[in-house]
C-alpha cells in the first residue's frame, strides 16, 4: 500500500491545483435598476455618476442591448435554471404575495452541479423564489432576505429585513440592506465567514436596490441637487399604433407646473402617488438610490484586488430588469418596451477577456448561464435556452455572431401551465393573462437592429421597432405597409424561436390584427 501513497499524493497536488485555477465568479445582481441610471451608458442622464461600475466596464465589456429578464421572480427562476419562464415547471406563486413554491426535483437549480465539481456556491441578499432557498443542496453558504417565506416582511428592501443564514431561523437585522450586503460578500471574500480557502467559488450577490420604495441612503440623500428629467416624448396617451394596454396607460397626468406626477391613487413598487413628487424628483431619488449600489460594487471589487483574487474572477454586474419613469406611460417593469425591461450589463476578466470595449449584439439572460459554465470549463448539466456568450467576450464586436434574443413575459405562471394562453374573458383567465392588471403575456424576439414584439392578447397589432433609428420604440413599423415583410418574417422567427425552446404555447397563440397591404 505504501509504494501506491507517493502516486496518490501527486495525484491530489495537481487535482487541488487544478482546481484552485479555476476561475471564480461574482455574479453581482440588482432589482429594477435601468440602464438609464449607470453613467457609462449613454442613455443616462447626464448628472448621473456611478463611477464604479464605469470603472469596472473601463476594465472588461460593457454589453448596449441586454435583456434579462420582465420582473422579479421569472428572471430569478431563470438564472437558477437556464429557462425561459414556459420552461421551468412546478414553479409557481402560492398563497399571499410573494408566496411561492417548487418542486427542486423537477426544478433543478444549476448552481448543484457547481457545487458536484469542486466549486463553492454562496448567495448573498435578496432571495424571490420559493420558500426553499436550497441551502445545502444548490449552496454552501447563505445569507438571504427570504420574501416568499416571511410575506409580512416581504416589503422591507431596505431596513429591519428577517434574514436568514445557511437555512437557520430568521433574525430581525438592522441596517442599510445594500450595505449589509455588501458587508457579507467583503466578509466572505476575505475568508472570514462561509467560504473555504483554496477552492473556486460562485457567489450570487443579489441587491434589493433599487426596488421600490427607491430609499437612498441618508449620505445621498442630497445628491443632484441640480437634477432635471424632460417628460418622454410619449408619457401621455394616446401612442398611436400600440396595443390596446399601452396604447392608453395613464400613470401619469400633467401636475400643478406642467411636469409629469404620478395619477393620484397609484399605488406601484411600494409607493403611494398624492400628486406631490414631480417626475425629476422620482427620478433624482431613484439615481440617489443607486449610489449605493454603486459604493457596494466599487468595495467588492477592491476586496478582489487586495485578497489577490481580481486576476481570476469573472465579475458580471446586471439586474433581473429596468424600470419605465414616464416612458410609454408607464412606471412599471414588464412591458416589453426597452425603457422597462433593459438592464445594465458589464462583464470584466482584464485577464481573460479584452478592456474597455463596448458589445453591441442584443443579448440575453438566458445567455449567462452557460457563459458561467464555459468560463468555468464545465459541461452543461442539461439542456439550456441561452448561448455561450465567451465568443463576444473574447471578441466584442464579433461579426460572425447573429443569435437573436427571445424574451417571453407569462405573468406568474410557469412551464406547463404556460402551454395554453389564457385569453377568456372570464375573471380567472384575465388574472392570470394580466398578472395584477398591468401588462399581458407577450412574446419579443430582438434581432440585430430590430425588434418584434407580439402581445398575446386576440387581434391586437404585432409591433416592430427599429433600434438603430429609434431607441424610444416610438413608431411601430408593423402597421406600416413598407414593413409588411419584415414583420411577417420576424413573426415567424419568434415562432421558431418558441418552438426551438419547447414552448407549449406555440399551439395556442392568439391571432394578431390584420396587417397593412
Amino acid at each position: 500500500m505504501l509504494k501506491f501513497l507517493p502516486v496518490l499524493l501527486l495525484f491530489l497536488t495537481v487535482s487541488e491545483a487544478a482546481e484552485g485555477d479555476r476561475p471564480n465568479i461574482l455574479f453581482l445582481y440588482t432589482d429594477d435598476h435601468s440602464y438609464r441610471t449607470v453613467s457609462c451608458y449613454p442613455e443616462a442622464y447626464d448628472w448621473v455618476s456611478t463611477p464604479n461600475m464605469d470603472a469596472l466596464a473601463q476594465s472588461g465589456i460593457r454589453f448596449h442591448h441586454a435583456t434579462i429578464g420582465t420582473w422579479c421572480m421569472p428572471s430569478r427562476a431563470m438564472l437558477l435554471t437556464g429557462h425561459h419562464s414556459f420552461g421551468i415547471e412546478s414553479m409557481r406563486m402560492e398563497g399571499d404575495y410573494p408566496g411561492s413554491e417548487y418542486d427542486p426535483e423537477q426544478c433543478k437549480f444549476w448552481p448543484a452541479e457547481f457545487r458536484k465539481s469542486g466549486y463553492q456556491t454562496a448567495q448573498i441578499g435578496k432571495w424571490h423564489t420559493g420558500t426553499d432557498t436550497g441551502f445545502g443542496r444548490d449552496w454552501d453558504f447563505q445569507m438571504v432576505w427570504n420574501r416568499p417565506r416571511h410575506q409580512g416582511n416581504s416589503g422591507a428592501y431596505y431596513y429591519n429585513q428577517l434574514i436568514e443564514k445557511n437555512g437557520g431561523e430568521a433574525v430581525m437585522t438592522p441596517g442599510y440592506s445594500t450595505d449589509n450586503y455588501t458587508d457579507w460578500a467583503v466578509d466572505y471574500l476575505r475568508g472570514k465567514e462561509g467560504r473555504a480557502e483554496g477552492k473556486p467559488w460562485y457567489l450570487w450577490l443579489c441587491y434589493g436596490g433599487v426596488h421600490g420604495p427607491f430609499t437612498p441612503a441618508d449620505r445621498h440623500l442630497e445628491l443632484y441637487p441640480d437634477a432635471a428629467v424632460p417628460g418622454p416624448a410619449d408619457v401621455y396617451p394616446p401612442r398611436m399604433g400600440k396595443p390596446t394596454y399601452s396604447r392608453l396607460v395613464e400613470q401619469w397626468v400633467k401636475g400643478p407646473a406642467g411636469e409629469p406626477v404620478l395619477a393620484k391613487g397609484k399605488t406601484k413598487g411600494g409607493i403611494k402617488a398624492n400628486g406631490s413628487k414631480t417626475l425629476t424628483d422620482w427620478v433624482r431619488q431613484v439615481n440617489q438610490a443607486v449610489r449605493s449600489l454603486d459604493e457596494g460594487v466599487g468595495r467588492v471589487v477592491e476586496t478582489l484586488k487586495e485578497t489577490g483574487q481580481y486576476e481570476n474572477t469573472l465579475i458580471v454586474l446586471t439586474s433581473d430588469q429596468g424600470f419605465a419613469w414616464g416612458q410609454h406611460g408607464f412606471q412599471v417593469k414588464q412591458a416589453p418596451y426597452d425603457a422597462n425591461i433593459r438592464s445594465p450589463l458589464i462583464v470584466a476578466m482584464p485577464d481573460r477577456f479584452p478592456s474597455g470595449k463596448v458589445c453591441p449584439h442584443p443579448v440575453g439572460g438566458v445567455d449567462l448561464i452557460p457563459t458561467f459554465f464555459s468560463v468555468a470549463g464545465l459541461e452543461l448539466p442539461w439542456e439550456m435556452h441561452g448561448n455561450d456568450l465567451t465568443p463576444l467576450l473574447e471578441n466584442p464586436e464579433s461579426s460572425e455572431w447573429n443569435n437573436p434574443v427571445l424574451t417571453v413575459h407569462t405573468g406568474d405562471s410557469y412551464g406547463s401551465a404556460t402551454d395554453v394562453v389564457p385569453v377568456g374573458d372570464d375573471t380567472a383567465s384575465r388574472s392570470k393573462l394580466y398578472m395584477r392588471g398591468d401588462v399581458p403575456w407577450w412574446a419579443s424576439l430582438v434581432e440585430g437592429q430590430w425588434k418584434y414584439i407580439r402581445t398575446l392578447v386576440p387581434d391586437e397589432p404585432e409591433e416592430l421597432y427599429d433600434l438603430r433609428n429609434d431607441p424610444d420604440e416610438l413608431v411601430n413599423l408593423a402597421v406600416e405597409p413598407d414593413h409588411r415583410d419584415r414583420t411577417l418574417a420576424m413573426r415567424a422567427a419568434t415562432v421558431g424561436e418558441l418552438e426551438k425552446a419547447g414552448a407549449g404555447m406555440v399551439r395556442t397563440l392568439p391571432p394578431v390584427a390584420d396587417l397593412p397591404e
